[in-house]
């Protein structure tokens, strides 16, 4: 399954499942990135880490271990 970590700067794409646990999932999930939300990748920082990417018409930046727990289509 392809996981945002993998989407190019200018796609969209659509959450399809989060992994990990407690804290760390409740953290991505209050960012506002949960199941059906579509994300469109704005930045990738220079050496790759922060993502800056859009979700609900705000803009965020996630680490890449991050983007890694999310997986979309």
């Amino acid at each position: 399954m392809t996981t945002l970590r993998d989407i190019k700067t200018g796609q969209k794409a659509t959450v399809k499942k989060l992994h990990g646990e407690g804290a760390i999932r409740r953290r991505i999930m209050d960012m506002g990135i949960t199941r059906g939300t579509e994300i469109l990748v704005r930045k990738v920082a220079p050496l790759g880490d922060p993502i800056e990417v859009t979700v609900r018409g705000y803009e965020l930046s996630l680490r890449k271990a991050d983007a890694q727990l999310i997986d979309v289509e």
